[in-house]
């Protein structure tokens, strides 16, 4: 039992010293906060040394902190690379499954996919956060990642592609019909836009290259909070770019319009992004899996998706980001 309640207690340090906080520790670990100062002070007992030096506003290691954590993180790898080798002998996904995606997939079509994903493995826990930007995954606990990116993912990760995932330019009928609606890229320039960051300028693509035309900016979103700027559309405030995926959420399904579909915004592929490891917990090789079988899934905007378009964007040959495992 002294074993098993100081591997406990090296887990809550690693994700002590990982999260900056025994509060971020604490929720990663379900356990409460008080619980996990506790095994944090029987881990300094029993090695008779201070691992933490605590203030009212931070947390930093001392000396003996720093060479215990990077010996902690080592045992504690080999401790799950074993855990993963029994888990796939038996050949049954468990666990809590950490994972991230953008706000504007908080739809029904991702509770329905999750809810196929846990009748084949009830074992698993979803642990599902939609948080609009990119979350670092091995530093922050995430065991997956669900992005849409024309960006290659940092070293560690590997990259399996999904679906191509357009982004138009939305705006709301009651909009178009006091303003008008913009006929070439050019009119763009007349109309008021919903930007998100710190962009200046409609960025589209047609028949002729790139285009760039200046945006007039009426309300600015300093993060990209999809679901706040689909209102704002909605709202008739002015043009903004959204995923189509946005459009069949039966939210706005009735109230957005896209416009200058000739002439289309950015056109990132829809990833599955995760750590690359030597033993990949199946937890995560089976939603993976379901995500791609989902994926393949026809649009209601699509035909049939094929091998060509999952590996190009807008024609263009897509070299993969990571070799997939």
């Amino acid at each position: 039992m002294w074993a098993m309640d100081t591997l406990l207690s090296m887990k809550v340090f690693r994700q002590v010293v990982e999260s900056g906080s025994f509060v971020g520790a604490a929720e990663r670990l379900s356990l409460s906060t008080a619980m996990a100062s506790k095994h944090l002070m029987h881990l300094e007992k029993h090695l008779g040394t201070r691992l933490l030096n605590r203030s009212s506003r931070s947390l930093s290691l001392t000396e003996s902190g720093k060479l215990f954590f990077e010996r902690c993180k080592g045992i504690l790898e080999e401790v799950e690379e074993a855990e993963l080798a029994v888990g796939s002998v038996s050949g049954v996904p468990r666990g809590t499954l950490r994972v991230t995606a953008p706000s504007w997939a908080a739809t029904r079509g991702m509770v329905d996919m999750i809810a196929s994903y846990r009748q084949r493995y009830p074992e698993v826990v979803v642990d599902l956060s939609f948080e609009d930007r990119f979350v670092d995954l091995i530093e922050e606990g995430y065991d997956l990642a669900i992005r849409a990116t024309a960006d290659p993912p940092a070293a560690g990760l590997i990259a399996r592609p999904l679906r191509p995932m357009p982004f138009v330019i939305a705006a709301s009928k009651e909009y178009l019909q006091r303003c008008g609606v913009p006929q070439c890229p050019e009119d763009l320039a007349q109309h008021d836009c919903i930007m998100i960051g710190n962009g200046q300028s409609w960025h589209l693509t047609g028949p002729n290259g790139n285009i760039e035309i200046p945006a007039r900016v009426v309300l600015r979103f300093g993060s990209t909070m999809t679901v706040a700027v689909a209102h704002a559309v909605c709202a008739g405030i002015g043009l903004a770019p959204l995923p189509r995926l946005v459009f069949e959420d039966p939210m706005f399904k009735d109230a957005l319009r896209s416009v200058l579909v000739k002439h289309p915004l950015r056109y990132p592929h829809l990833y599955a992004i995760y750590a690359s490891r030597r033993h990949l917990p199946l937890k995560i090789r089976t939603f993976v899996d379901h995500l791609i079988e989902v994926t393949h899934i026809p649009l209601p905007w699509e035909g049939p998706v094929t091998v060509e378009q999952k590996r190009s964007i807008n024609g263009t040959p897509v070299v993969p980001l990571v070799p997939d495992e």
